[in-house]
């Protein structure tokens, strides 16, 4: 059992900032608390606009469990998920959805279009926002700043 997702996913996020990518990190967590899958955002080296962390850790955790549904499993990420993440984690059957940076501009679940509480949505996980937040927004912000340079 992982003692800190989250520590876990900003591994990932930091991962992907070291590469170019928005700091985005996810993991998927089994059951049994041990790490399914490991991402962080690819779209740029995949030149795939949807290989958002959340959307890469899943498919993996998916392929590793041979289903297509992922129930009983929690997703730890360390931003706010878009609309279409959040899309997926309802369609994926996440048990849980953990995760640190609040997104007002982008994101889908606490702001924006607020994809759990649509009527058109299946399935609605638990979800616990808010996680190791300062150092998730830094991160991202570290990155931005970077950039601006």
């Amino acid at each position: 059992m992982i003692l800190d997702p989250m520590h876990e996913a900003l591994i990932e996020a930091r991962a992907a900032a070291a590469r170019g990518e928005i700091p985005v990190g996810a993991v998927v967590l089994g059951p049994d608390g041990r790490i399914l899958a490991r991402a962080g955002n690819r779209t740029e080296a995949d030149n795939d606009p949807t290989a958002h962390a959340e959307i890469l850790a899943l498919r993996a955790a998916a392929a590793s469990r041979k289903s297509p549904r992922l129930p009983g499993c929690d997703l730890v990420v360390t931003l706010e998920p878009c609309p279409m993440c959040a899309h997926a984690i309802s369609l994926f059957r996440i048990r849980r959805l953990i995760f640190g940076a609040y997104d007002p501009k982008g994101g889908g679940v606490d702001h924006g279009p607020r994809i759990f509480e649509s009527s058109s949505c299946h399935h609605r996980p638990e979800i616990v926002g808010g996680v190791r937040e300062t150092e998730a927004a830094t991160v991202l912000r570290d990155f931005f700043q970077t950039k601006r340079q």
